[in-house]
């Protein structure tokens, strides 16, 4: 379960790095994805 979600948060960088252009949009990004891991767990 651990690598499969470490996959994921690896997957939502690499999109959210494609998608931002700032380091603030990255940093709104990051946390998206750790929300919707974070819920998905529940």
């Amino acid at each position: 379960m651990k690598r499969v979600a470490t996959l994921l948060v690896l997957i939502g960088v690499a999109l959210g790095a494609a998608g931002c252009n700032t380091v603030h949009g990255f940093g709104e990004d990051v946390r998206a994805t750790g929300n919707a891991i974070s819920n998905a767990a529940k």
